[in-house]
């Protein structure tokens, strides 16, 4: 027998004509697109899969991911466009072209009041050495891993203010009810 989600009020048995569907990516808006992408990759260790510009609308794209085997990203860049689109787990950060120009200019995190949008999550192999990372490139901390009432959960803030969870899976198997 194979798995066909939790069942849980509102959710429905999967229609076929969604067969093949897949998350694709998130979007974050970022001020500084040079930061931003010292801070996902030189901290998170994500690469650049893609930049697409649009000039006419004053805006770029950064699509950045977790590569497991760079040998399968293709090199052309119209293919790699395509591959990007058709992978899972993608970041895409968006920068309007200006903003990292004006001082006071910061977009709304998701976090503060009202809230809406709350965090993305990376997993990790190990969440100490992780921590520890962290620290040594200054991040952010919102929550460490022995800290509230979550135990073995850090949150961190990349330079725009987004929060994002950092896990260790193993670590995840018994929480919740």
């Amino acid at each position: 027998m194979s798995f066909h989600g939790e069942s849980q009020p509102g959710a429905v048995p999967t229609p076929p004509e969604t067969e093949g569907f897949r998350f694709n990516h998130s979007m974050l808006r970022v001020k500084d697109p040079e930061r931003a992408l010292a801070f996902y990759s030189g901290v998170l260790g994500m690469q650049v899969m893609r930049r697409l510009d649009f000039a006419e609308m004053n805006f770029s794209l950064y699509f950045l991911a977790h590569v497991d085997d760079a040998s399968r990203v293709p090199e052309d860049v119209e293919a790699r466009t395509a591959w990007t689109f058709s992978q899972t787990g993608i970041l895409e950060l968006t920068h309007n072209w200006g903003t990292e120009n004006e001082e006071d200019f910061a977009y709304h995190d998701g976090n503060a009041e009202p809230q809406g949008f709350g965090h993305i999550c990376i997993s990790v192999p190990n969440l100490e050495a992780a921590q520890a990372w962290f620290d040594a490139h200054d991040v952010t901390f919102v929550k460490r891993a022995d800290q509230g009432k979550m135990k073995d959960v850090v949150f961190i803030k990349d330079p725009d203010g987004y929060w994002i969870e950092i896990v260790q899976a193993d670590r995840m198997a018994a929480k919740g009810d």
